[in-house]
């Protein structure tokens, strides 16, 4: 038999000796993270220094000189959301199983768009939905899809909703012929992925209600029900209710069961964005935060956040999974892909926006196994006292003021110690100074943390969903964060903002 002599193709003994390097590699740097800097810092001038600015190669390389060279500029070069002071964000630390996992994938490389294509990897994301549906509590019978992350997840359900509820010939006639003009509803808090779906699909960002708040930043239920029922007098068909089940800023919970109910009462498609939270339903002590998640029409969650799955990994979860067919599937000629006798052939690309897929599933079903619901229960459990303790902590210094604490999430901020803001002048300091204590901090590299608008209040944001944090990192992190508010507050003291204050008090 003879072989193809191609640039690209390894022997297997070249393909074995650089990745026991790469692992060797990698297995250190996971080994040590918690010692490395968060991120460097470095600006985007400096990093392309770093890469050259040669022109495409006009000749091939040996490959374990540009594998090693990759390998430092990744991991030397980047910033470590799986180190244990990373709370920024809601990118979790990511199980290493994972990284296993895509090497796994790529090897085998399935195109999991049809099942012709992706015997068993199709297999494995049926397998994969069904014990994601029973982990947040739902019955296994919804349906769904993996997808890239969040803002998928939400578009795959927010299309899907629009197809189930707009007028029958929708599909043919396009929303501009839909007699009535059709909106969707959602708190103020609710993530952006609500505006861009609303103009991508053509719906427009004046479909959407934005409804109020409480004080604890869950959506006002009287109020979605009074601006429903006003839409409903001016000519305007309401389609869909966007709750909430983990708010980016605090990890507010909307009151899913009322929603719920008043879904029901209207006919609407009841979507609950629990991108972040919703795997906190299988701690059983938080069941009834998450009461009237069985109702819900559409989910979605993103193992990429509280499951610890590398990047991506995104899921939309639908109740009755013909609504997606209905949304998604078309057939054409050259499609050969439901040859299968009598079985009914489940072929992903009918459930979703793509075609062609990765194996996303392969990292998420591992590591379900790996770790087990009780895993899951006791470290997502631990996450959240973490944030509990940040915020307990903060509360007791008299150089912080803790916000809000909910889910796995703190809001603090920094104030000077006996400075009191007497004014809006004082509080407009206090943000200034925060928003540059937050960069300072995101550049600095011992901690990383977020930012929050909280009741006007511009706040910094740490997000626990990282299984490598420590209560020792808790107590650091208010440290680091006392000892730069305190530099940044010096620096500040010149500030013109500030002597106006100060004369004012």
């Amino acid at each position: 038999m003879t072989t193809r002599k191609t640039p690209i193709e390894m022997s297997q003994e070249q393909f074995k000796a650089l990745g026991y390097q790469l692992i060797d590699l990698i297995a250190d740097f996971m080994g040590t993270i918690a010692h490395k800097r968060v991120t460097t810092g470095e600006t985007a001038t400096q990093l392309q220094k770093l890469l050259g600015n040669a022109p495409l190669p006009e000749n091939g390389a040996p490959a374990e000189e540009i594998l090693a060279h990759a390998a430092d500029l990744l991991l030397n070069h980047s910033l470590l959301n799986g180190h244990p002071k990373f709370l920024g964000y809601i990118t979790s630390s990511a199980a290493p199983i994972g990284a296993l996992a895509d090497l796994l994938a790529a090897s085998v490389n399935p195109n999991v768009g049809a099942q012709i294509l992706s015997p068993i990897a199709t297999e494995i994301e049926k397998q994969t939905i069904r014990w994601l549906a029973e982990f947040i509590g739902v019955s296994p019978d919804y349906g769904g899809i993996l997808v890239s992350g969040g803002n998928m997840a939400n578009f795959t359900a927010f299309v899907t909703a629009i197809t189930a509820k707009a007028p029958e010939n929708y599909r043919e006639e396009g929303l501009a012929n839909t007699p009535a003009k059709l909106v969707a509803y959602c708190s103020k808090t609710t993530h952006a992925w609500i505006e861009k779906a609303a103009i991508l699909f053509g719906l427009g960002s004046k479909s959407v209600r934005w409804i109020p708040t409480d004080a604890a930043n869950k959506m006002d239920v009287d109020a979605l029900e009074q601006t429903i029922q006003n839409d409903l007098k001016n000519n305007c068909s309401p389609i869909m209710v966007v709750a909430t089940a983990g708010d980016v800023s605090t990890g507010a919970v909307d009151n899913l069961r009322a929603i719920a109910a008043i879904c029901k009462t209207y006919d609407l498609w009841f979507h609950v964005d629990g991108a972040y939270g919703i795997p906190a339903a299988v701690v059983p002590e938080l069941a009834t935060l998450f009461d009237g998640i069985k109702e819900a029409d559409s989910i979605a969650l993103d193992p990429h956040k509280w499951l610890y799955s590398p990047l991506e990994a995104g899921c939309t979860l639908v109740k009755n999974p013909q609504h997606l067919l209905n949304t998604y599937s078309f057939h054409h000629d050259y499609y050969n892909f439901d040859n299968q006798g009598d079985e009914r052939v489940h072929n992903y690309y009918e459930y979703g926006m793509q075609n062609s897929r990765g194996f996303r599933a392969l990292k998420v079903w591992l590591a379900l196994q790996q770790v087990g619901r009780r895993g899951y229960e006791a470290m997502i459990r631990e996450d959240i006292e973490l944030a509990k303790l940040l915020f307990a902590e903060s509360n007791k210094h008299p150089e912080l003021e803790a916000i809000t604490q909910g889910l796995s999430i703190t809001t603090l901020r920094y104030i000077p110690l006996h400075y009191v803001p007497h004014d809006e002048d004082g509080e407009e300091y206090l943000n200034i100074l925060n928003e540059a204590l937050l960069n300072k901090l995101q550049q600095g590299g011992e901690v990383f943390v977020s930012n929050a608008m909280v009741m006007k209040k511009y706040c910094l944001r740490a997000c626990v969903v990282n299984f490598r944090t420590t209560r020792g990192d808790v107590s650091e992190t208010i440290g680091i964060i006392v000892n730069e508010g305190r530099k940044m507050h010096q620096k500040l003291e010149n500030n013109q903002l500030y002597l106006a204050t100060q004369r004012q008090q």
